[in-house]
Formats: structure tokens, C-alpha cells, sequence
């Protein structure tokens, strides 16, 4: 079975190469990359990063989950500040923290999902200083040691959003619609700490209907 799968495995990444080979090169050369001069670098950092996940495991530690929402997240919002007419340092560095905490939560959010599909991608490292297996993830637990991993890795996530607001006041106003998207980061991790952490609480996984509500506040209070 393991032999199977390393072998499907293989190949669907020829596939995706031979896809790649015979269609990147036309995408970078659309008009809409021409018409606001995006970065081709951006387009393949995310192709490439997108790539090396398909091996489906966790990872093993915080920073390999904060390097793979920079070359995929963060490397979104670089492209969409390009869109808006951003191009500014202060705005890239806010970027990048809004993009990490976005992949954090991402991997937070979807660990029912993946639990149910005895998959884990929770960072290794955290989960072992807690004594938690995957396993424990696989199962369902509520354990304290469990909560603490998920404490640890939403800690994270809300620090790097306290990071990408210490730029607002340099960040141009023109940047912020790219950066709305911490409203439902904001969200997700302010139901986090009201039911304790307990990743598994039916109420995470309810849409909030205040959403609209908020990302309108933000907006007209020209904040993220």
C-alpha cells in the first residue's frame, strides 16, 4: 500500500511538471500579469511551494508552516498589492506577517476536517513539547495538553498579525483592501479563545454572520 502510494504520488507531481512546462510560460504572458506588471516570481514561488506539500505530511515545525504561508499566502497579497498599485516596503512587511498568520489559521481551521481523514499537519515540534501525538488529533481529544498545542500555534498567528499592524501607520491607505482578510482571521481566533482552545468545538466551524459587519467597520475606519 505504502508502495502504491509513494508511486501515485510520483506520479502525479510528472503530471503537474508536464503541466506546468506547457502552460506556465503562457500564464506569466497573459495580459492581465502585463496590464498591472506582476511579478512573475510571485506565480512560481507559489507553484513551487504548492509542489513540495503534495507529500501530504505534517509539519515538522512552526517555521516550515510559517514558510509555507510566505510562498503562498503572503506571495498572494505581494500580487495583490501589485493589482492596487502598491509597491511600498511597509506594506510587503505587512504583508508577510498578515500571509503567516493566515497559513496558521488555515492549518488550525482545517484540522477537524483532516482529523476525520486520520491526517494531521499541526507543527510536530509543538505537539511534542505538549506530549501530543497525532493520534490525540485523529481521536478527537479535548485534553489541556491538547489545547496548549492549539494555544502555542493561534499564539503565533495573533503575533504576527500585532506585527503587520505595527506598519499601519506607514502603510499606504491604498494598501488595505489586500489586508481586509484579517478580519476573519480576527474572528476565528477570538472564537478560539472562547471555547478554551478546544479546536473541535462545533461553534469554529459555523460562519459568522457579523463577518460583513466588521470588514465594513474596518473599512470605513481605514484600518486592518
Amino acid at each position: 500500500m505504502t508502495c502504491l502510494k509513494s508511486m501515485a504520488s510520483q506520479m502525479l507531481k510528472n503530471v503537474i511538471a508536464i503541466l506546468r512546462k506547457k502552460d506556465l510560460e503562457r500564464h506569466l504572458n497573459s495580459q492581465a500579469v502585463k496590464r498591472h506588471n506582476l511579478t512573475k516570481m510571485w506565480f512560481i514561488k507559489i507553484i513551487d511551494e504548492r509542489e513540495k506539500n503534495l507529500d501530504d505530511r505534517a509539519y515538522r515545525n512552526i517555521q516550515e508552516l510559517e514558510t509555507y504561508a510566505e510562498n503562498t499566502q503572503s506571495a498572494l497579497l505581494y500580487l495583490t498589492l501589485e493589482v492596487l498599485g502598491v509597491r511600498d516596503i511597509h506594506a510587503d512587511h505587512a504583508a508577510s506577517h498578515i500571509g503567516k498568520a493566515q497559513g496558521i489559521v488555515t492549518c488550525l481551521r482545517a484540522t477537524p476536517y483532516h482529523s476525520t481523514r486520520q491526517k494531521v499537519f499541526l507543527p510536530m515540534d509543538i505537539c511534542m513539547l505538549h506530549g501530543v501525538s497525532q493520534e490525540d488529533f485523529i481521536r478527537g481529544k479535548q485534553e489541556k495538553n491538547v489545547r496548549d498545542v492549539v494555544y502555542d500555534i493561534a499564539s503565533q498567528a495573533h503575533i504576527h498579525l500585532e506585527h503587520a499592524r505595527s506598519f499601519s501607520k506607514k502603510v499606504p491607505v491604498k494598501a488595505y483592501p489586500a489586508f481586509f482578510c484579517t478580519v476573519a482571521l480576527d474572528d476565528y481566533l477570538c472564537n478560539m479563545r472562547k471555547v478554551d482552545f478546544n479546536i473541535f468545538h462545533p461553534s469554529l466551524q459555523k460562519k459568522s454572520t457579523l463577518l460583513p459587519l466588521h470588514l465594513y467597520i474596518r473599512s470605513w475606519k481605514k484600518t486592518y
